[in-house]
Formats: C-alpha cells, sequence, structure tokens
C-alpha cells in the first residue's frame, strides 16, 4: 500500500458502530449492508496529489556583503529595499558615488589608456549602454574610451581621471536591491557598506534530509504567505551537501530554493508556508477516506448506497481521500464496475 495507509487504514477501524464496524462481524465474505445509509458521498475522478506542508523564509536571492575599496567616510547610503541599476549609486564614500555596471568580471585592476582585456570591453559596454561614445566596443582601452570616461565621471562628480578602479565601480549581474546597510553616515569606509540581493524573488526552505524525496528540480509547489495570499513557486535549487542539525536532537537538512511568481511586495525574511508535491496520480478514482473498509477475508472494500460492498484496491492517499481501483482478480461483472458519480456510504460526519 502507498505511503500513508497505515495511518489512515488506522482511521478505518476506529470507526465505530458503523459501516466498517460491520466488517468484522458475521459470515460470509463482506459485512451485512445496512437498511438505511447515514450519509453517502461521490466516486470521483481526477488527479490525486499527496503533498507535505514545510516551513520556508521568503526573500531574494543572491544575498552578498559586498566588498568596498573606496576610501574615507561614508557621506551617503540608500534606504533598505532600494533596487539599484546600471549607472545608479549603490552609496557614497567621502562625497564621491561608488557606481554599478553590470558584467561577471570585477575590477581586478586600474582600466586606463593603453590596457587590453576582456574586462576593457565590459567596460565599453557599460559606458556605451550609460550613453557615452567609447569609440569600438573592443579590448583596447583607447583615446576615445578614456575621453568617455572622463566625460562619464564628470557627469557622476568623480575625479576626472580617465581611469577607472574598484574604488569608483563595483560590477553586479543585474540590478542589486539594498538589502542592509554595513555602516552608517559617518563611519569610516570599511571593507563593506551595504549587503545586497539580487531582486529575483525566491523561498528558502532547510528541507529535513529524511524528506528529500519531496525535492525535485523544476517541480511546482505552492506558497502560503502570513497575509493568507496563495501562489506558487518552481524548485529551482537543491543543495547537495546536507547541513548539521541547528540543535541538539534535531534532523539535518539540505537547502532548497523556490523561485516565486506573482506579486508579493516588499517583504524579506518572511515565514512563508511551502506544499511539497510527493507524489501525483493523474486520472484516477477516489473516494473519502472514511468510506474505505476493512473486509474480514482481508483487503479493503466501499459500500455503495444501497448496500452493495465491492472490494477495492486501494492507491495513493493524499487531502483526505484515497484512490481505488477494483482488484486484479475481481470478476469483471457490470455490478463490480467503478465508475464516477456513484454514492457510497461514509459514516455520519
Amino acid at each position: 500500500m502507498k505511503r500513508g495507509a497505515v495511518i489512515v487504514g488506522a482511521a478505518v477501524v476506529a470507526i465505530g458502530g458503523g459501516a466498517a464496524a460491520a466488517a468484522f462481524t458475521g459470515g460470509g465474505a463482506a459485512p451485512a449492508p445496512t437498511a438505511t445509509p447515514s450519509a453517502t458521498a461521490e466516486i470521483t475522478r481526477s488527479d490525486l496529489v499527496d503533498t507535505k506542508d514545510v516551513d520556508g523564509t521568503l526573500g531574494y536571492s543572491g544575498r552578498r556583503v559586498l566588498p568596498n575599496q573606496a576610501q574615507g567616510t561614508v557621506t551617503r547610503i540608500r534606504d533598505e529595499g532600494a533596487v539599484v541599476r546600471r549607472g545608479g549609486w549603490l552609496y557614497q564614500v567621502a562625497g564621491r558615488p561608488v557606481i554599478l555596471m553590470y558584467g561577471n568580471i570585477p575590477i581586478y585592476r586600474r582600466l586606463a589608456y593603453g590596457v587590453e582585456g576582456k574586462d576593457v570591453e565590459q567596460l565599453e559596454r557599460n559606458l556605451e549602454a550609460l550613453g557615452y561614445d567609447p569609440g569600438t566596443v573592443d579590448e583596447n582601452f583607447s583615446g576615445l574610451t578614456a575621453k568617455a570616461v572622463r566625460d562619464w565621471q564628470d557627469d557622476n562628480n568623480l575625479p576626472e581621471t580617465g581611469a577607472v578602479d574598484s574604488a569608483q565601480v563595483i560590477v553586479g549581474s543585474g540590478p542589486l536591491r539594498i538589502a542592509e546597510a554595513t555602516a552608517e553616515k559617518g563611519d569610516p569606509a570599511g571593507r563593506s557598506v551595504v549587503t545586497t540581493t539580487s531582486t529575483k524573488r525566491i523561498v528558502h526552505v532547510d528541507l529535513p534530509a529524511s524528506d528529500q524525496q519531496l525535492a525535485r528540480l523544476g517541480a511546482r509547489c505552492g506558497l502560503e504567505l502570513p497575509t493568507g495570499t496563495t501562489t506558487t513557486g518552481t524548485i529551482t535549487a537543491i543543495g547537495t551537501v546536507a547541513q548539521p542539525a541547528k540543535q541538539q536532537g534535531g534532523e539535518a537538512t539540505i537547502d532548497l530554493e523556490v523561485t516565486v511568481k506573482g506579486r508579493l511586495g516588499r517583504l524579506d525574511q518572511a515565514p512563508i508556508t511551502v506544499s511539497l508535491q510527493s507524489e501525483r496520480h493523474k486520472n484516477v478514482l477516489s473516494v473519502p477516506v472514511e468510506a474505505l473498509l476493512a473486509l474480514r477475508e482481508g483487503g479493503y472494500g466501499i459500500r455503495l448506497a444501497g448496500g452493495q460492498v465491492i472490494p477495492v484496491t486501494p492507491g495513493l492517499f493524499a487531502a483526505g481521500r484515497v484512490e481505488i481501483s477494483t482488484p486484479t482478480d475481481a470478476p469483471l461483472t457490470p455490478s463490480l464496475t467503478l465508475t464516477p458519480g456513484q454514492k457510497v456510504e461514509v459514516p455520519p460526519s
């Protein structure tokens, strides 16, 4: 039987004085029918999905303590939650901005006339995107590149040196969101001034290692916010190394990242409930779990409205229902045919 059947089976035995109890009395291959059903429910055909709710934290991906190379006193910091795009300043030191440019090569050296390399091409591409003319965008820092740099520096209150270094520019793969200020105005600029994230919304889950079968890359999951709002997400990253338990007696966990869809406001580090799908059976017949009877001769059955008991094979248990099918060794007679819409007896609520 599928996972969950032991728990639900206990509930069947516990139904007292009703249809399930009759399964263990009298003679014959099946329990005697009751004269008048107390309640009925329908057999339905649909997808049946087994889920498990776990705790997650809503936030943003790519959290990083941004390194700082500018020297002097911190004079300005953007508000937490602000989004900075290419050409915008992240913070200011000694009245001079530290500016974001896009790319994947950090400013690891001074870029000036005569320097060549992929990092020069990256700088020229940014200058062009910001409306400055560096000449041909290539790996050569030319005189035109130097002029474009000076024009850019003039517009941003930077010394017009015609050269760029890491005290002026920080490179990111895209827009950055200010997650936290790690310094205050008036502080000496240290190793970092701000912590940033990307603008991509994610939910982080510390998934117990024993539940790792629930995590499938690309699988969709349900999400419930503290406000009661619901949306969906997709599992986009699964940790490969188990993290030690955070407290004594706890369980090791694996990191799970869920990318979120829809509008979620500006909530950050908010608790969220994540519904992970462990199994899905498509287009199956099911009945409420309480309709399942334990038969005296073994196995399970359901009682149709009117009293006829039909043996069934239980499948997936999920959302208070159980998948049912006719046993493979049962006679193929019309009386044993299960169809959507048929009424089955259930205990009174």
